[in-house]
């Protein structure tokens, strides 16, 4: 296999079938040894969080199957930590969509003057930031990917849809066991024109609550999984 790219979580290798492997590595984004979704460099490694990761985008993407949402994802070996994928190509130079049902996080570190920690943000608030840590991952609007020709609004409209969806899956299915999503992050790309979710469904990337408090990723891939 040939290495194609290598990311804050995951490598990234090219089949001869024409498909990608993921291979899911221990480093969780965060900040000083504290796990943070939000952050977009890694601040710690986790021994086994490549796998819970992994395990966690297994049931999701076949929840999402289900659900008739089209995704990458093909089949997974949580052994190894490898997921194989449809290849997709990426917007611009990597773009991350969070869906916030919670104000918290950088959110609240912008625009903390305006609302309170915690506030429910009714019917979810969905974002863009670029993947450019040199910039520090700055937001985009819709109107600025279409002028700066990274999509057409077309295909934006398409993935807010397929976001909020998505997230309302994701959010229902924790809440069916007690847990309270109040972020999560996902990437999209394109397969033959089409706009499709790609990377992971992961715990990493996303701010759950149990009883007023933060589960961390490990924990919480075991309460996803072993219910």
């Amino acid at each position: 296999m040939k290495k194609v790219y290598e990311g804050k979580t995951k490598d990234v290798y090219a089949l001869d079938n024409g498909n990608v492997m993921l291979k899911f590595k221990d480093d969780c984004t965060g900040k000083d040894g504290v796990f943070d979704p939000g952050e977009n460099s890694v601040g710690l490694t986790i021994e086994g969080i490549g796998k819970a990761n992994l395990q966690t985008s297994i049931h999701y993407f076949e929840l999402l199957k289900k659900a008739g949402i089209k995704t990458h994802y093909v089949s997974a070996d949580v052994e190894n930590a490898t997921m194989e994928v449809l290849p997709a190509t990426v917007f611009g130079h990597g773009l991350e969509v969070i869906c916030r049902l919670v104000a918290t996080g950088s959110f609240i570190r912008r625009y903390g003057e305006y609302m309170a920690d915690g506030t429910v943000l009714e019917g979810g608030y969905v974002e863009c930031t670029f993947k450019n840590d040199a910039l520090g991952v700055p937001l985009v609007t819709g109107e600025g990917l279409a002028a700066l020709g990274i999509m057409t609004p077309e295909m934006f409209a398409s993935m807010k849809e397929q976001t909020l969806k998505i997230t309302k899956i994701v959010a229902d299915d924790l809440k069916s066991i007690g847990l309270d999503l109040w972020d999560i992050k996902f990437e999209f790309g394109y397969n033959n024109n089409e706009v499709i979710l790609i990377d992971e469904i992961a715990s990493g990337n996303m701010r759950v609550y149990k009883d007023g408090k933060i589960v961390e990723p490990v924990e919480l891939t075991k309460l996803i999984l072993n219910r």
